[in-house]
């Protein structure tokens, strides 16, 4: 058995303290070293064994043999000083680790993966105290899994000596089976029961076991048979008189449950039974096998999907719902909940129905301390907690505790506490008789709303940088009590005029729930005071607060009251209607400016057309002038062979204008060899733009079309490209690509299918590389007629199962980034963020497939060092985006209107400086305006020089 690996551990223990004192330090830090790994050695050996109904002899056997060669292995590192020192360095590493995790769950107790790496390396140290204090630690934060459960009762197993340590191994036991309902874990108590058989009430420890076990999982379809046959053994090997018939009733009794190889059961129950089988369990069997045929289609699907397999269970347990037998929905909502035990939703269900259904209080508040302790971070599970403990008349002291461990708990935003502390406020008040005029449970109410407020102030603002309750509902609900149930108007109005200072005077609602508390519990001198000051101070609906103002006077107020109402509400509204009108005034009169710098925009650009084309004009008269002069100086044609091939291959025959044409009398074609570069750039523009057809957009056909942009700009055929892609989504009609005057592709195009269907499923596409640029895919909507509509694809709501990572090296990818997440919790996606271009920008989104995995994550990547790159991991809540500014905003009180873009469409510059000198600067603008006429030539810009003319001023020398 494993004591014996125990034992020989103690022999190891003993021989290097039977030493010489001369060795000094080193010999006993040797013998230290050589004693842990003894244990930690015959520990591990321990708990791999398999148990099966000869474990005793098995664990034994093995057990003596590991024992010694483990120690022989350790005393052959004391005579190896390369192993030594290997040894020595294993074991320092594991040493800082230590520390390191232990400080780490200082900091943050709820670090579950950090509770098992402490776990596993004090096991491999050997260090079997602070092996037990470590997993006592986790148990009572954490439920732990069976894995975790059997690691832990092997070890104990191993060790226990006496039946004190029986009574211990029991009691770990029992806690196990709390946890989770494991049939491994219940098999695995049953056997150890039966060693204890012969001490004293040890028949009844076994049966009571097994019983339990029954009534816990024996009718688990796939797991239940283990637990049935177990028993069954068990009474088999017992010599008593009352034997057989208690053998008889494990089998009429399990073949009344369906359970998977029924078949064999019964004809086992053939075999062993002298007697016929009675009739009744005969029916019993084929009543429990038609039973079976209904259960299996969603066994199977249990045992085809993949962990966790949450749809299947649900589905599950909507059809045992249906049914109503309560023993199998507790049981399948327990299966469901071992895989699944970090899903607060299914905790949610499974707790609702136990307070709504079942009622039992041990049942509910076990579900209900379970589910916090699997999912701390979920405020409706302590609510719900809370409220099953005070519905079962738990006393007050527990639920304080557990008040106080909920507020310990690491709640993700800040209105999660403000839920916490308004379900613990209402369970006080409940406590309180507000008969009595004062008592000690009003009191504690009352400073229990003091904590409360003072908590929200400090500890949750300093965290989250806000309060999480804006509209002071605590408050709002202190003066309510305060008002109507103890009778003090006082502090009620003490209570209101605070809120009102925290910014809540602008809005009317607030205003109005006071003036209703004053109402009903109050008088009418402090309502009219209330109103008055609501009149003054409500910017939202003051409409609504004057005219109640004016109803309480017309039915209460003298005439005094009413004319002062009056005054002062048409004095209010005349105000907040001027400020309305001039605010409509401004926001039109920039409405106008804006258009008229539109207007002025267009007319600056036809004038530029004009000019240009002026130019265009003066330029080729030139050219036909000093064309002798270029055919004197014969080599010019010679000097630019290239240029001139070049524009012949550029302009397509079809596009030559004859001689005498009306292109040729405008002076837009000349002579190939006389054409300037600027010339022919715009023939071949010219060339271009004729061969791409202008086809209007019909608006009509919207709903099968979808927009295509971020394209590449150098796409060669765009359509060619694009259509295959496309065509997999459905039967498409034509492929638009737009194109600029100049020919050339503007980086979008029109997408039309046939059907609707079609269109919608192309949205998938939306950023697809193509040729290593993002294309993004949008629903075709007019923005003229819809100038809100906005296509983003991905929620900017808060997502606490979603990590945003920033800071990641450019070079970093997809594969890699999943390596390093997964190794705290399943991955779901990963999204890369990258520009236009389809280059990383250092930044990530991880989604995980729950909260409390991504939680971890944050802890344990948050400051994680990539590539010398230092990363920031954090919960994604993007910050709200920002609503464009309005034209009145632009424009300060009493100041010009500014510029909608002072600097252009980059902002200002590096530099403003001109570093031409000023003595060759020419004047920038193309014409000067007459001061009576149209705009004229400032200056005449000298013609450009052609060869023959560099030729000449050559020749002049």
């Amino acid at each position: 058995m494993a004591t014996a690996a125990a034992a020989s551990a103690s022999e190891a223990e003993a021989e290097p303290k039977a030493g010489p004192e001369a060795e000094g330090e080193q010999d006993e830090a040797k013998a230290a070293r050589a004693r842990r790994k003894v244990l930690s050695r015959a520990v591990a050996a321990a708990t791999y064994k398999t148990m099966g109904p000869e474990w005793d002899q098995q664990e034994e056997g093995v057990s003596e043999s590991d024992g010694d060669e483990e120690y022989a292995m350790a005393s052959s590192a004391e005579s190896s000083p390369g192993e030594y020192e290997w040894g020595y360095d294993e074991e320092e590493k594991n040493q800082l680790e230590i520390e390191r995790l232990e400080e780490q769950l200082s900091i943050n107790v709820y670090d579950y993966n950090c509770h098992v790496d402490l776990i596993r390396l004090l096991r491999l140290e050997g260090e079997l105290t602070k092996v037990r204090m470590a997993r006592q630690k986790m148990s009572e934060i954490f439920p732990l899994t069976e894995e975790l459960w059997l690691e832990w009762l092997h070890d104990e197993i191993s060790m226990a000596m006496d039946g004190l340590d029986r009574e211990h191994v029991y009691d770990l036991f029992e806690r196990a089976v709390k946890d989770y309902i494991c049939p491994n874990i219940w098999l695995e108590y049953g056997q150890y029961s039966v060693g204890g058989i012969g001490q004293k009430g040890g028949l009844e420890k076994v049966r009571s076991v097994f019983e339990r076990a029954l009534s816990s999982v024996g009718l688990h379809m796939t797991k239940g048979l283990a637990i049935w046959e177990a028993y069954r053994e068990f009474e088999s090997a017992i010599v008593e008189a009352a034997r057989l018939e208690k053998v008889h009733s494990l089998f009429r009794r399990q073949l009344a449950i369906p359970l998977y190889d029924m078949e064999a059961t019964f004809a086992e129950y053939e075999e062993w039974s002298e007697d016929p089988i009675p009739e009744s369990v005969i029916q019993s069997y084929n009543k429990a096998l038609q039973q079976l045929e209904k259960y299996k289609p969603y066994e199977e699907a249990l045992l085809q999907a993949e962990a966790p397999r949450l749809a299947e269970y649900q589905a599950y347990i909507d059809f045992e719902m249906k049914i109503g037998d309560p023993a199998r929905i507790q049981l399948i909502f327990e299966r469901a909940l071992v895989e699944n035990c970090l899903v607060p939703d299914l905790w949610i269900r499974y707790s609702q129905y136990l307070d709504r259904q079942l009622k039992v209080k041990d049942l509910v508040l076990s579900a209900h301390s379970r589910a916090v302790r699997n999912c701390p971070w979920t405020v409706a599970l302590w609510s719900r907690y809370l409220l099953a403990l005070e519905r079962h008349g738990v006393e007050h002291r527990v639920i304080s505790v557990t008040f106080e461990k909920a507020l310990s708990a690491g709640f993700i935003q800040a209105t999660d506490y403000v839920e916490i502390w308004q379900a613990y406020l209402d369970y006080l008040r409940r406590r309180v008789d507000f008969k009595q005029d004062s008592s000690k449970e009003l009191e504690e109410l009352r400073s229990a709303f003091a904590r409360a407020l003072e908590y929200l102030k400090q500890e949750v603002e300093e965290r989250f940088s806000e309060s999480g309750d804006p509209s002071c509902l605590i408050m709002q609900n202190w003066a309510r009590i305060e008002a109507r149930l103890c009778n003090n108007m006082q502090k009620a109005r003490e209570l209101w005029d605070s809120i009102m200072t925290r910014g809540n005077a602008k809005f009317a609602n607030m205003w109005l729930e006071y003036y209703n508390l004053e109402r009903a519990h109050g008088d009418t001198q402090h309502c009219r005071k209330a109103l008055h000051r609501a009149v003054q101070c409500t910017s939202d609906y003051p409409e609504h607060v004057c005219e109640v103002l004016l109803t309480m006077e017309r039915t209460e107020g003298t005439l005094e009251d009413w004319d002062i109402a009056v005054q002062k509400t048409e004095t209010r509204l005349a105000r907040v209607n001027e400020q309305r009108i001039k605010a409509a005034e401004k926001e039109a009169a920039l409405a106008q400016q804006e258009e008229e710098k539109v207007e002025q925009r267009k007319r600056a650009r036809a004038e530029k057309k004009a000019l240009k084309k002026k130019k265009k004009t003066r330029g080729a008269d030139k050219h036909r002038a000093d064309e002798d002069d270029e055919k004197e100086w014969g080599d010019d044609e010679e000097e630019q062979p290239s240029k001139r091939r070049r524009v012949e291959n550029s302009v397509p025959p079809a596009g030559e204008a004859e001689p005498g044409s009306e292109a040729d009398l405008s002076g837009s074609s000349a002579p190939a060899a006389t054409e300037s570069p600027s010339e022919l750039k715009e023939v071949r523009v010219g060339a271009r733009r004729r061969d791409v057809p202008k086809v209007p957009h019909d608006s009509s056909k919207d709903g099968v079309t979808v927009f295509v942009s971020n394209l590449p700009y150098g796409l060669g055929e765009p359509a060619a490209t694009l259509r295959p892609l496309f065509e997999a989504c459905g039967d498409v009609v034509e492929v638009r690509p737009i194109f600029s005057n100049r020919g050339d592709f503007r980086g979008y195009c029109y997408v039309e299918f046939r059907e609707e269907a079609a269109a919608l499923q192309a949205l998938q596409l939306d950023r697809q590389s193509v040729e290593g640029r993002p294309m993004f895919v949008s629903p075709c909507v007019d923005k003229s007629k819809n100038p809100d509509f906005k296509v983003f694809r991905y929620s900017t709501a808060l997502e606490k199962h979603k990590l945003f990572v920033s800071g990641l090296p450019f070079s970093c990818t997809k594969e890699e980034l999943e390596e390093i997440c997964k190794a705290h919790g399943t991955v779901k996606d990963i999204r890369l963020v990258t520009n236009r271009a389809g280059k990383p920008k250092g930044l990530a989104y991880v989604e995980y497939e729950n909260e409390s995995q991504a939680s971890q994550a944050v802890l344990k990547m948050d400051g994680m060092t990539i590539r010398e790159n230092v990363i920031k991991v954090a919960i994604s809540n993007p910050p709200q985006r920002k609503v464009p500014e309005k034209p009145e905003a632009r424009k300060a009180p009493g100041s010009a209107l500014l510029p909608r873009q002072v600097y252009g469409a980059r902002g200002k510059g590096r530099t403003q400086l001109s570093l031409l000198p000023r003595a060759l600067q020419r004047p920038s603008a193309a014409t000067a305006q007459a001061e009576n006429g149209p705009a004229t030539p400032a200056t005449t810009e000298a013609p450009k020089m052609s060869n023959a003319d560099f030729a000449k001023l050559l020749l002049r020398k």
